[in-house]
C-alpha cells in the first residue's frame, strides 16, 4: 500500500491553494482578475480594502470559487491584506472555502498570531470536524499557535477525516519542537489513525530522525499507555497497494 495515501488533505489543498494567485495572475496577463476587492487582496493593498469597506463594500465577499477573502488574503500570503480585513468589525469569524478551510486555519499555518486572535474573538471556530487549526498549525511547526491555539481549549488529539492526529501531522512535517510541545502537552503518541498508522509511524514514513528519536523515547517511556482494541488495518484490493 502506498502510505501516502493516509495523508491526503491538509497539505494537498494548502498547496493548491498557494498556487491559485500565480495561476490567476498568469492567466489574465500579470493582472489578478476579479473586482476591486479580489484585486485589492492579490495586490496586499490594506488600503484599497479599507477604502472598499468604508463604502459598504461586504468584507466576507467570496470570489467565483466560493473562497472568502480572508482565506484567500492568506493562503496567498497577502498579510497586509488579511489584517485589514481582519480588523473589520463586519467580518465574520468563520468562512471557510471549498475544501474546508477557514480563517483560522489558515492563520494557524501561516502564523500570524495577530489575526488568529481576531478571528477567534469574531467566532472562529478552534475545533471543529475533520481538520482543524491545530491540524495546520502542527503541519508547519508553528510553536506560539501551537501554545495559543491550547490555551484557548484545541483538542489535542482530534482526528482528521481518516483520524489523524495534530501529532502525526507534526511528526511527518512539522519541527522536533512541535513533536515535544504535543508530547509535554499531553498528545496521544499511541493512538492510531484509520489504517493503523500512529505519530511513529508517520514519522518513519518520512525519515524524520528527530521525531522518530522523541516519539520512540516517549514510547519507552510509556509502553503501557496504548488502551483500547487491537488496530486492525482496511482490506485494500491488491490493485489498489501498487
Amino acid at each position: 500500500m502506498k502510505w501516502q495515501s493516509a495523508f491526503t488533505g491538509v497539505l494537498l489543498a494548502t498547496a493548491l491553494a498557494w498556487g491559485q494567485g500565480a495561476q490567476a495572475q498568469t492567466q489574465s496577463g500579470g493582472n489578478p482578475a476579479g473586482n476591486p476587492f479580489t484585486r485589492a487582496i492579490k495586490q496586499d493593498n490594506p488600503s484599497g480594502i479599507q477604502a472598499l469597506l468604508a463604502q459598504g463594500f461586504d468584507p466576507n465577499t467570496k470570489d467565483e470559487h466560493g473562497q472568502p477573502g480572508i482565506v484567500m488574503a492568506l493562503h496567498e500570503g497577502c498579510f497586509q491584506a488579511a489584517k485589514a480585513l481582519a480588523d473589520s468589525p463586519r467580518l465574520k469569524g468563520e468562512q471557510t472555502n471549498a475544501a474546508g478551510e477557514s480563517g483560522l486555519m489558515m492563520a494557524a499555518f501561516t502564523g500570524q498570531m495577530d489575526i488568529a486572535k481576531e478571528l477567534v474573538a469574531k467566532g472562529a471556530l478552534i475545533n471543529k470536524p475533520g481538520w482543524t487549526p491545530l491540524h495546520y498549525a502542527a503541519t508547519k511547526g508553528q510553536m506560539g499557535m501551537i501554545r495559543y491555539l491550547l490555551t484557548q481549549g484545541a483538542n489535542i488529539n482530534a482526528g482528521s477525516p481518516n483520524g489523524s492526529t495534530p501529532l502525526m501531522m507534526a511528526a511527518a512535517y512539522g519541527s522536533p519542537e512541535s513533536v515535544t510541545l504535543l508530547i509535554e502537552s499531553g498528545a496521544d503518541i499511541h493512538k492510531h489513525n484509520d489504517l493503523c498508522l500512529t505519530a511513529l509511524d508517520f514519522a518513519k514514513q518520512y525519515e524524520r530522525p528527530d521525531a522518530i528519536g522523541l516519539l520512540t523515547q516517549a514510547e519507552q517511556s510509556n509502553p503501557a499507555g496504548a488502551t483500547g482494541a487491537p488496530c486492525v488495518k482496511p482490506t485494500v484490493p491488491a490493485s489498489a497497494a501498487e
